[in-house]
C-alpha cells in the first residue's frame, strides 16, 4: 500500500459562497459587503489548516464531474492536496454551502451537501481495497472525519475493521448535524470536537461551560473529547482528566470554518508532539488568529 499523506480527511468537500458585511444584520436585511466563492466543506477546512501546518492530508470526499467539480478538483490540487481517493462521480453534482455574515457574526448558512451523503460507502472505498488499507490490514494514521455523513454511514463507520487502528478525529458539520455523532461517542479510538451547544445536544441536556460538558461526555465513555465556547473557556478531556483553557481575546471578523481551524490546528500539534496543554494551547491561538482576520483565507 502506498501512502505520501500524514492523514486522511474525509467527508464534505465542496464550494464556499459567503457574504460577508462590516454592519450588524438581522433578518430582512439588505447591507453592502463582500461575497467570495472558496474551497470549503469541514473536511476541505481541516485540510486547508493542515497544509498550513506542513502537513499533506488525503482526501476522501465525492466531486462531480461537472464545470464546478473541475474547479475544484483543481483548486485542490494546487494546493498541495492529496486527491488520489476523490470519488468522481458522473451523475452528482458538486455540493455547495451558503453563507451570510455580519459584524454580530454568523446570520444564516445553509448546506447543500447532497451529493455526499448520495455517494454513501462509496468514498471509503480505498480503505477497503487495499490502496490505503483493508479490514484485515486496517490503517493506523490519523483520520479527520467530518458529520456531513449520514448517521447510517456514521454508523457503519463506528462497527466498521477499517477504522480499528485509526486515530479517529471527528467533529460536526453544525449543531443541526451533532447528534449523527452519538455512534462514535463510545468508539474506542475516536476523539470528538465540539461547540457546547453541540455537546448539549450529544447529551441531551444543557451545560454551563466547556469543562463541564468535557467531563459529562468522558462519562458517558467517550475516549477523548475537546468542547469550544467561543471566546469562552475551552477544555480537553482523555483518560478522565480534563484541561480548561481561556482563548486570545480578538476581534471577530469572520466565523465561518473557525471550529474546523481550532480541530486542525489541534491535530498537527499533537502531531508535533506537543503536550495536551501545550496543543490546546496552539489550537485555540490558530483559531484566534483565523476568527480575527489574521490568517488568509
Amino acid at each position: 500500500m502506498k501512502n505520501t499523506s500524514d492523514i486522511l480527511c474525509i467527508g464534505s468537500v465542496l464550494w464556499d459562497v459567503i457574504g460577508r458585511s462590516a454592519s450588524h444584520m438581522r433578518m430582512g436585511s439588505d447591507v453592502p459587503g463582500r461575497i467570495t466563492r472558496l474551497p470549503g466543506g469541514v473536511a476541505m477546512n481541516i485540510a486547508m489548516t493542515l497544509r498550513r501546518f506542513g502537513l499533506t492530508p488525503a482526501l476522501l470526499t465525492t466531486i462531480g464531474k461537472d464545470e464546478e467539480g473541475r474547479e475544484l478538483l483543481a483548486a485542490c490540487q494546487s494546493m498541495g492536496m492529496n486527491c488520489d481517493y476523490v470519488y468522481l462521480s458522473e451523475d452528482l453534482p458538486t455540493d455547495r454551502y451558503m453563507a451570510i455574515e455580519g459584524a454580530n457574526g454568523l446570520i444564516a448558512a445553509i448546506a447543500d451537501a447532497h451529493s455526499l451523503e448520495a455517494a454513501g460507502d462509496k468514498i471509503l472505498r480505498p480503505l477497503g481495497n487495499g490502496r490505503l488499507g483493508s479490514a484485515q490490514s486496517p490503517y493506523t494514521g490519523v483520520i479527520a472525519l467530518d458529520g456531513n455523513l449520514t448517521l447510517a454511514l456514521l454508523e457503519t463507520i463506528s462497527k466498521s475493521p477499517l477504522f480499528t487502528a485509526a486515530d479517529l478525529r471527528v467533529a460536526p458539520a453544525s449543531p443541526g448535524k451533532a447528534e449523527r455523532l452519538a455512534p462514535l461517542l463510545s468508539h474506542a479510538s475516536a476523539t470528538l470536537y465540539v461547540n457546547l451547544e453541540e455537546a448539549g445536544l450529544l447529551c441531551q441536556t444543557t451545560f454551563d461551560n466547556s469543562e463541564q460538558a468535557a467531563q459529562v461526555l468522558l462519562d458517558r465513555g467517550a475516549h477523548g473529547i475537546l468542547v469550544t465556547d467561543g471566546g469562552n473557556r475551552a477544555s480537553v478531556g482523555r483518560k478522565g482528566r480534563v484541561i480548561t483553557q481561556t482563548p486570545p481575546e480578538v476581534l471577530v471578523t469572520r466565523v465561518t470554518g473557525a471550529g474546523d481551524t481550532f480541530m486542525a490546528a489541534h491535530i498537527a500539534a499533537e502531531i508535533r508532539g506537543e503536550t495536551p496543554e501545550q496543543a490546546l494551547n496552539s489550537a485555540l491561538q490558530a483559531a484566534a488568529a483565523y476568527v480575527s482576520g489574521e490568517t488568509p483565507l
